[in-house]
Parts: structure tokens; sequence; C-alpha cells
């Protein structure tokens, strides 16, 4: 017999049927109520044994975590809190699971650093089947927005010879024997030797690649993993993680933004739409961890109204120099309580800058846009006029409330000759990306891109507060298991 989802049980019409369903044992109760779970849902069905007649050997068997497959007729159920149950006639054992050892117990409540110790199985628990659950419906929301503007799914290369961001924070690619490399005559690694035969890493960004296709398709979007050898050891950095980076050809600054905003406001939406259940689940879950932190530190909104504000609320486009301004004449500038007190003009913000403009200031995702040219990357845009010492770049970063910067992008740098002095200035090789300029040389346009953290979405829209619990198998400083 064909089993049915738990979820689809759960959404029947018509009771008085013969079901079949299979899945995981979360509780077992008196020797008579399994809750019983496949992963479809964060709900778990009843399914109500005739102990009675059912083998003492059977009925131990029905532990925590054992898979287990049942039939019996679906009946509108007495208890509260359900609407259906299976009066089970047929119980079938298809894997044990020996509850003194399964580290998973629902008695227990296990900590996020115990589950963390044990992402292979943290699934089996409702937080993080609910997690995952809204992370695959994000994922096919970011595929179903581009789609339906007719982007083109451009996918970018894993491993790369350029560093897209500059800051050489990348894992190297070799072939090459650790205990035999072979050198040049001045003592270099020989790359000409490696099996690329030149020095490549993982790569950072697929931006690069992205915009060639950009100024060719016209608008094109890449999501895919990217790396970062970051020894960054926070609740909000990865080694491993998926971008999202969309490119527009013709598309300036404030188009950028638009862009920007009216997507996240899409993905957000359709999350709040198709995962009602398990954002529900998360909010609550949310609620209760917060009982334990001081009033101060206690969001100031639940899960469904923040991501429903995102959505109501157009986002607060603010200058870099207006937010400079801001910060300093801000109350914990004045009294030294940011770790990273700002001065002056230039300065590089800090999670806890970009966090007090959304969370104290203006109370609503804000985007920065018009940054010192020293302080991004060499692909943005010179804004024109600018006077000397105080260059801005046609930069762009979005902050989100508890996450700090979720979006960061930029307009172009479309100009050839600009390009290249700025390249000349940070001592970036022509010749390496002489492939690129070549965008600047045959057919330069204006065009514009962001790249989108998804971890970071998918965080923000679950409300975790750790990246590495919306992630199946996090990749940090030190920990690359499974």
């Amino acid at each position: 017999m064909k089993h049915t989802k738990v979820k689809d049980l759960l959404n029947s019409t018509t009771t008085l049927q013969e079901v079949n369903a299979k899945g995981w044992v979360r509780t077992f109760r008196n020797n008579q109520f399994i809750a019983l779970n496949d992963g479809s849902t964060i709900n778990n069905i009843q399914c109500v044994v005739d102990f009675e007649n059912t083998p003492d050997e059977t009925l131990k068997r029905i532990t925590t975590g054992a898979a287990i497959s049942v039939i019996g007729t679906l009946i509108e159920s007495k208890g509260a809190g359900q609407k259906y149950e299976i009066q089970v006639n047929k119980l079938e054992i298809l894997g044990d699971s020996d509850a003194e050892k399964f580290p998973i117990q629902p008695k227990n409540k296990p900590s996020l650093d115990f589950l963390r110790e044990n992402a292979h199985l943290r699934v089996r628990t409702n937080m993080f089947g609910a997690i995952m659950r809204v992370r695959s419906v994000l994922s096919f929301a970011v595929h179903n927005y581009f789609q339906q503007k007719g982007f083109v799914y451009v996918n970018t290369p894993i491993i790369t010879g350029s560093d897209a961001e500059g800051a050489g924070e990348m894992f190297k690619v070799t072939a090459l024997p650790f205990d035999n490399t072979p050198r040049t005559e001045d003592g270099k690694v020989n790359y000409k030797e490696d099996f690329f035969e030149k020095e490549t890493n993982l790569t950072v960004s697929g931006q690069l690649e992205g915009e060639t296709y950009a100024m060719a398709l016209g608008q094109i979007y890449t999501f895919g993993p990217t790396f970062r050898a970051e020894n960054s050891n926070t609740s909000r950095h990865l080694a491993e993680f998926w971008m999202i980076e969309p490119e527009v050809a013709f598309n300036n600054l404030d188009d950028n933004m638009d862009l920007a905003e009216d997507f996240i406001q899409y993905v957000i939406k359709y999350a709040l739409d198709n995962c009602q259940d398990d954002l529900k689940f998360l909010e609550g879950r949310l609620l209760d961890e917060e009982k334990s932190k001081p009033q101060a530190e206690r969001s100031e909104m639940a899960l469904l109204e923040k991501l429903n504000f995102v959505l109501e609320n157009n986002f607060k486009r603010v200058s870099y120099t207006e937010a400079i301004d801001i910060l300093r004449d801000s109350t914990p500038n004045k009294k030294k309580k940011f770790q990273y007190i700002i001065n002056e003009w230039g300065a590089d913000l800090q999670s806890e800058h970009e966090r007090y403009l959304v969370e104290k200031h203006f109370k609503c995702p804000v985007i920065l846009f018009d940054y010192p040219a020293n302080i991004k990357a060499f692909y943005m845009r010179l804004n024109d006029n600018t006077e000397p010492g105080r260059e801005t770049v046609r930069a762009m970063d979005i902050l989100f409330p508890g996450i700090g910067e979720i979006v960061g992008g930029s307009e172009r740098e479309e100009r050839y000759d600009v390009l290249v002095e700025k390249m000349k200035a940070l001592e970036i090789d022509e010749e390496e990306l002489s492939w690129y300029l070549d965008t600047r040389r045959f057919g330069s346009a204006t065009h514009a891109g962001f790249g989108l953290g998804f971890e970071r979405l998918v965080l923000f829209v679950t409300g975790m507060t750790n990246i590495r619990d919306v992630i199946p198998f996090p990749r940090t400083p030190g920990n690359a298991e499974f």
C-alpha cells in the first residue's frame, strides 16, 4: 500500500479511509499513543495502538527515533490540538533506535551547542525541521522571483583565479604535494606544475564573471556556494555559505536599491504565505528564549510582526555621510559604549554601528549608500564631483535588525580608464583581469548588482540568532565535521 505524507493526512477532507503512514517516532506515551513525524510538516500525527493486541516485543521497539510504518483508519481525533489521528491496525518497525543511545531525546531539551555537535541528527527536532523547510521555501522563492522577471540563471565557477573582493581571504586550490612542493629559482611555489598551471582558489563571489554575462544577456543572477577563509568565529560568519548575486545591464544605483528592496520583500512574503505553521512554531520558540533575557535585550517585535513590518514599510535610504553624523552624535558613541568609536568621516562601519542605525535610530531596514572609495572594492563606480580626500563610490549596503548588513552592492565602474587607474592604485594585475576589462573595452554601459548572503536572509526570517543554525552542516574556523 502506498504511504501518504503526514502533511496530506492532516489536510485530508475524507475520514474513515484506510491509510499508510511512514515516519519517525517523536514520542510514545502510555504504550498507546505514537507521535509520528515524516518531515513534511512541523505537526505530528497521532497513531493510536491497540496495545492489548500488540506483542510486547513490538511495543518495546517503539522508541524515539525509530522508523515505523503504520496502516490504519484515519479518524477524527478526540484529543485537543489535532484534527485527525490514525487508529492503527498494523504496525511495522522499519528501523530500530536504541533509546539509551539516541542523543536527541525530547525530554532532555538539548542545547543549541549540543545540537551543532550532532548536526546530522538535529534536523529530527521540530526546531531544525522548521528551519530547513523555511530555508527550502526561501530558496525556491529566490529562483521564482528572478525567473518571473526574466533573469537568466548563470552558474559561475567555484574554482577561480580571481579575487573579486580584493581581500585575499581565500581557500587555495591545489593538486601539488605538500611534502615536496615544486619551487621556482627564487623559492616561490611553482604553480606552472599545478593542475591548472596557475594559482587558483575557491570563489569568494561570482560577481566578476556574472558581470560579463549581464553585458550580453541583460539581467542575470547567480545562486551558489561561496567561500571565505576569514578567521571570524562569530554568530554571523561562515567559511562556506550561499550567495545570491543579480547583475543588471543599464541599471544605476537607484535601480539597484529598488531591485534589492523589492526582491527581499517578495521572498519574505513568499515564506510568510507558505510556511505559516513553521514560522508560528519558530515565533513561539523565540518568545520562550527571550523570557530568560533582561527586558532591555528582548526584541521589540515578535517574529511574524517583524517580518510583516519589513513588508509594510519602505527601507530608509541614508547616505554614508549622514549616517556618520548620526553615529558621531549618538549617545553610545559619546559615552564610549561602542567598541569602535566613530570620530571622523571615512571610518569603516562595524556591526554595532549598523545595528544602532537600524534598531535604535531609524527602527526600520536601512539602505546606506555613497561610501568612501578607500573602504570599498575596486569595481565600484567613482562618484563624480566629490571633493579631494572624500571621494565616494556608488555603493550600497542594506542593514536589517538583528543582522546588520544583509546585502552589499553597487553601480559598477563602467569607464575603462577610471577602472584601470583604480586597479593600478590597488596593485591589481591588469593582465590577470584582462578578460574583465574587456567588458569595458567592448560595448561598456552602466550596470549594477548586489550580493545577498542567503544564510543571513534565513537567519532573519527564522528568528534564529546564530548563522550556524540555518545551514545543514556549518563550516567555521576549526570545524569541518560531517
